[in-house]
């Protein structure tokens, strides 16, 4: 059967990372049989990061080529129906989609007002880890945010990266349905990931409240949270 390999679930969601929710969100859209085995250690994964699926042998790492790969290997019908210029925005806004995963992730390990708040939830729901791997993982963070350089950035500057591209977002997604019609396709399953990771974490952070100003934003997390769900 195929597996997901992904980060640890809080809150009620699949994943606490953006990227294997949207695998997750994904493979349960299109009814794909599929189990999911959580791990604290990327060494093992392609590129070292997570998610990444076994699909019969073939390990795919990075979440646009697993879906990608599951699309054509498949033959799943899920952006079909999109025309060539829905799929040139649905690009667009999955790269908007991993500048904003920057500074979500800043909000959790850098920024010290949320820290604290994140540590303790993730120790609630994860009690065999041990605190000092947290640590570790935080002290990792901060050298791949000054890499990255939203590590060089104020929080306040940080924030409002990531509250403009909300806003962006709030301005492309309908009232009601789902990006390009009544029914989702693979970008709102990308969508989704990161949007539940912000609206579900009980941490009141800037992204948090700027979401929740946001309704067509906050239906469209919770119709898909619905759908992956059952609930």
């Amino acid at each position: 059967m195929l597996t997901l390999f992904s980060w640890p679930e809080m809150f009620g969601l699949a994943d606490n990372n953006p990227y294997g929710l949207k695998v997750h969100a994904f493979l349960t859209l299109c009814r794909l049989p599929f189990r999911q085995e959580h791990l604290m250690d990327a060494s093992r994964a392609p590129h070292g990061q997570l998610p990444y699926i076994d699909d019969g042998g073939r390990v795919i790492g990075d979440s646009d080529a697993i879906i990608a790969h599951l699309i054509a290997r498949h033959g799943l019908a899920i952006d079909a129906g999109l025309t060539p210029a829905q799929r040139d925005t649905g690009h667009l806004l999955r790269r908007m989609l991993d500048d904003l995963y920057w500074v979500m992730s800043y909000s959790r390990w850098q920024d010290d007002r949320f820290w604290p708040a994140f540590r303790d939830a993730f120790l609630r729901f994860h009690p065999a880890v041990a605190p000092e791997v947290l640590e570790a993982a935080r002290a990792y963070n901060f050298t791949r945010y000054r890499a990255q350089g939203i590590g060089r950035l104020t929080p306040e500057e940080a924030f409002a990266r990531g509250i403009a591209d909300l806003e962006v977002l709030s301005h492309l997604v309908p009232a009601e349905g789902f990006l390009f019609g009544p029914q989702p396709c693979s970008t709102d399953a990308g969508l989704y990931g990161f949007l539940a990771n912000i609206l579900f974490f009980e941490i009141d952070t800037p992204l948090r409240r700027c979401l929740e100003s946001r309704p067509n934003l906050v239906a469209h997390c919770r119709a898909m949270h619905a759908l992956v769900t059952g609930g």
